[in-house]
């Protein structure tokens, strides 16, 4: 048994306990019920669960939500439309989402799906400096997909976009 103000009152029975909460007002609260013997506490329930709401809501809000964005290329795509994409990719995981790379076959291109493959392992090797890769390569239907998650640190700078520099200083 705990009191109000967070002084230990020992081992005593419940009615006792009860009537020493009513006594200042307040509410008996059980803090753990699977101790030996239980542990309760003189205070207010209602504090009690603002403040625990409280917490949970600033958890919540520290907690890192990933988000699944989609890139996607056609197999005869040529370097340039290639390095956009690239640079497209990298801004996402830079800010922090997970990209599902697609390479999308239309009629007998299904037949070449060697180059979607090759292309992929492209894309994954130049993304490496800012993501690991999450799914592997998979071909589905007439689509080839992977899935890359960010990097918490990154082992270097991005290949086609250029690092974000320092902001400065405007000078009057």
């Amino acid at each position: 048994m705990i009191d109000e103000n967070g002084t230990q009152l020992g081992i005593m029975p419940v009615e006792d306990a009860q009537s020493r909460a009513r006594a200042a007002g307040l509410d008996l609260i059980e803090i753990s019920p699977n101790a030996q013997p239980p542990v309760c506490k003189i205070g207010d329930y209602g504090r009690l669960k603002y403040e625990q709401a409280k917490k949970d809501k600033d958890a919540r809000k520290k907690q890192r939500h990933f988000e699944l964005k989609e890139v996607k290329l056609r197999p005869k795509i040529e370097t340039h439309d290639y390095e956009t994409k690239a640079r497209m990719a990298e801004r996402l995981l830079q800010d922090g989402s997970k990209i599902k790379v697609t390479i999308m076959f239309r009629g007998r291109e299904i037949t070449y799906s060697s180059f979607g493959r090759q292309l992929l392992d492209r894309m994954a090797l130049d993304l490496t400096p800012l993501a690991t890769i999450e799914r592997e390569p998979r071909l589905e239907g007439k689509n080839m997909f992977m899935i890359l998650a960010p990097r918490s640190v990154p082992t270097g700078p991005p290949k086609y976009s250029a690092p974000p520099k320092p902001k400065e200083k405007a000078s009057a």
